[in-house]
């Protein structure tokens, strides 16, 4: 297992664990010295589903997986208004 600086990851392909595409990483949560959560920008076919919205924060327990991508348990994805942050054009 190789541990990784929270510098490195940001920037890493977001997947579901489904496979499909879901952003990138912008920025880790910390509380206490310890990751809460990360700030997705929401990419692709997604971004479409998520009404404008420009990114996610997903709780660090839905992460499944950090190596040359991460990959988040679709049970992360947000429903409703929960989580977003809203566009500002």
């Amino acid at each position: 297992m190789r541990i990784r600086k929270i510098s490195e990851v940001i920037g890493f392909r977001v997947f579901t664990d489904g496979g499909d595409f879901f952003g990138q990483v912008e920025e880790a949560n910390l509380f206490e010295n310890k990751i809460e959560s990360w700030r997705i920008k929401v990419g692709g076919s997604v971004g479409a589903v998520m009404g404008g919205a420009r990114g996610v924060i997903v709780p660090h327990q839905f992460v499944r997986a950090i190596s040359d991508v991460f990959i988040i348990s679709r049970g992360a994805l947000p429903s409703g208004d929960m989580g977003f942050e809203e566009a500002n054009d």
